[in-house]
């Protein structure tokens, strides 16, 4: 097994049953990295994830896991106490990935868009049904025809809106949570000398995607944590990244109204022609995680293949 990383390294992940969570706990492991790895599923669900777990266990030194609410605070002392006990005198967290993807996709206020002309325009010019076209649109656009995202039907939203209970949780859980696993880390003396703590992040931190308002007010306060765990825990030899992902198919993109049109647009956009995969963002975090790495600290780094910076379409 090829080593990256000292002896008795660890990645301690949260959110790492599926996505961005999974790829860099596979990734970490093929170069040697213990795994400690927080999640939180349903039963019905873990037909699925165990036989990841049980793929992990095959190349990982040691893999440990705990299917608990890594936002309560009872849970994550307790998870961190049984942390201690796993490391022993010699491990050390090398890694902390936060990888929470649990927010409230909803609306702040009442859609009053402009209606669609282009499907009905067409529909009349051929003499079909209108409805039929834009059904028609629909299976070819979850097919990966992305021209037709113009032609589909509009995303449909609901009619509930996010109030401040929704923002806190959603805040709480997919950003400012990544503090107490880090102060917990560290006052408990279990990250390595040299330790990377990484955040993910999107697009939707300056772009106002329609029913991402609390994701994106969570993103935006993970970034700026990073850049203060950067500034304050720099001195001790923990560095903290927030990687910008591009699109990427995962379960929490799969709970976005209209996600197959985020999609489309997104490889229509991007210069590579295809979406980010969970694996591209792990071989980055995996790179930032090497000695050589080591000076690169409190930065959002974007791995998107050129998607943020493209202003041409195919």
């Amino acid at each position: 097994m090829a080593r990256d990383f000292p002896n008795d390294s660890w990645a301690l992940i949260l959110g790492g049953s599926s996505g961005f969570g999974l790829a860099t706990a596979q990734k970490l492991a093929e170069k040697g990295m213990g795994l400690l790895i927080v999640h939180r599923d349903r039963r019905s669900a873990m037909k699925s994830i165990e036989p990841e777990f049980e793929k992990l266990r095959g190349i990982a030194p040691a893999l440990k896991t705990w299917n608990v609410d890594a936002i309560s605070a009872d849970k994550r002392d307790q998870v961190l106490e049984e942390i201690q006990e796993v490391l022993g005198s010699s491990g050390r967290v090398r890694v902390l990935l936060h990888s929470i993807a649990f927010g409230n996709l909803k609306l702040i206020a009442p859609e009053k868009a402009a209606p669609r002309t282009a499907g009905g325009s067409l529909a009349e010019k051929l003499g079909v049904d209108a409805e039929a076209l834009a059904s028609a649109a629909d299976e070819l656009l979850a097919e990966g025809e992305d021209g037709m995202h113009t032609v589909a039907h509009a995303p449909q939203y609901g009619d509930r809106y996010l109030d401040e209970e929704d923002f806190a949780r959603t805040i709480l859980s997919m950003g400012t949570s990544l503090l107490g696993w880090t102060q917990g880390l560290f006052h408990r003396g279990l990250f390595a000398d040299d330790a990377r703590v990484f955040g993910l992040t999107s697009e939707g931190n300056e772009v106002a995607w329609k029913g991402y308002a609390a994701v994106s007010a969570a993103k935006v306060a993970l970034e700026a944590l990073c850049r203060s765990i950067a500034t304050e825990f720099g001195p001790h030899g923990v560095r903290c990244n927030i990687l910008q992902a591009g699109v990427t198919e995962t379960p929490a993109l799969a709970a976005i109204p209209g996600s197959d049109i985020l999609k489309a647009q997104a490889r229509l956009r991007n210069p590579m022609g295809r979406l980010t995969l969970p694996r591209d963002v792990a071989n980055v975090i995996y790179l930032l995680s090497l000695e050589e790495a080591a000076w690169i600290n409190g930065e959002v780094i974007r791995v998107d293949g050129g998607e943020h910076v493209s202003g041409a379409t195919r």
